[in-house]
């Protein structure tokens, strides 16, 4: 393990070399590391809550799964996780026996989904999460920086409603992330959601496109279509934010049991309504996601230690 020369970093904050400054400094590289064996990182967010974001996130996250791609599923709903419940992962980190390569291993649905979410770090998942940004920012990074996630080719990341600190440390953690923005077809929802892309816009976050979820309703007795809650407005919305379209999902009774059972019913193989729509925007998803832009170059190591000038540009490392 490197140290410095005179013991002390000599940060304006008087901190040793084992200080804040050194942590934060690797930790930026272990997520460096991390990020840059994962190709696709898609944010679902929306600036309404009730839109289905968890419902997509899952869903999107198991059919590509299924498709045989390696995903990787983070719940950044830190104060309503809801990801381990639909999908029946019951799993605890008091469980693990022990670290692989010294990180964390995450819950495993199958095979080729890796899941990682507030309520595996919980004792009584029923306890509120009371914290503010500090706190909520840190953990996010940790679910990059000390998560096992090896080998990726999506992760997909389940974020709450709004424009607040877990999307904007998503958006500033992993630069090449792209927004997956999730709305119902209702103009109290598009109002909301209008906000989300215009934050992309801010924050410089890529829109992957627009998902219009709980757009009409197939009446089970006669199988005709009902807009409970109008149809179009995800459509329309995109074509003026000149955002890609990915489709609009039917409500049906059968995702509502399907998440409450934990066995996701839009990554299935049935040919209802629902699921065959559901089926097109992950095509979408994949087709878009192919065409994003290369990840910007990483930052030299330490580039926000503070201190570094006094450490020789080197951080002691994890002993």
């Amino acid at each position: 393990m490197s140290k410095c020369s005179s013991g002390s970093c000599g940060s304006a904050a008087g901190s040793s070399c084992g200080g804040a400054d050194a942590y934060i400094a690797r930790q930026d590289m272990a997520i460096r590391d991390s990020l840059s064996k994962i190709k696709h990182k898609i944010l679902v967010m929306s600036g309404k809550g009730g839109v289905g974001k968890s419902t997509i996130s899952t869903n999107l996250a198991l059919s590509l799964a299924n498709r045989g791609f390696k995903v990787g599923l983070m719940d950044v709903d830190l104060h309503g996780p809801d990801i381990c419940r639909m999908l029946g992962l019951t799993q605890s980190i008091t469980e693990v026996a022990g670290k692989e390569d010294g990180l964390v291993p995450p819950m495993r649905y199958n095979d080729n989904l890796k899941v990682i979410s507030l309520e595996y770090m919980m004792e009584n998942r029923d306890d509120p999460v009371i914290w503010r940004g500090p706190m909520k920012n840190q953990a996010i990074r940790q679910f990059i920086a000390d998560i096992n996630w090896g080998e990726l080719d999506y992760l997909v990341i389940d974020s709450p409603p709004g424009t607040g600190d877990e999307p904007m440390t998503v958006a500033s953690t992993i630069k090449d992330a792209i927004a997956l923005v999730v709305t119902t077809p209702q103009e109290i929802s598009l109002a909301d959601v209008r906000k989300s892309l215009n934050f992309c816009k801010h924050v410089k976050l890529r829109v992957l496109g627009v998902v219009e979820n709980m757009s009409g309703f197939i009446c089970p007795h006669c199988d005709k279509p009902v807009d409970l809650f109008k149809s179009g407005g995800g459509s329309r919305m995109a074509a003026d934010f000149g955002v890609p379209f990915l489709g609009a999902v039917p409500v049906d009774p059968k995702v509502v049991s399907g998440g409450d059972e934990g066995a996701p019913y839009l990554a299935g193989d049935s040919d209802s309504p629902a699921v065959t729509a559901f089926r097109a925007v992950v095509d979408n998803v994949v087709k878009e996601a192919a065409s994003a832009p290369p990840p910007p170059p990483a930052a030299e190591d330490c580039e926000s230690c503070s201190s570094r000038s006094s450490c020789g540009g080197v951080c002691p490392s994890a002993s």
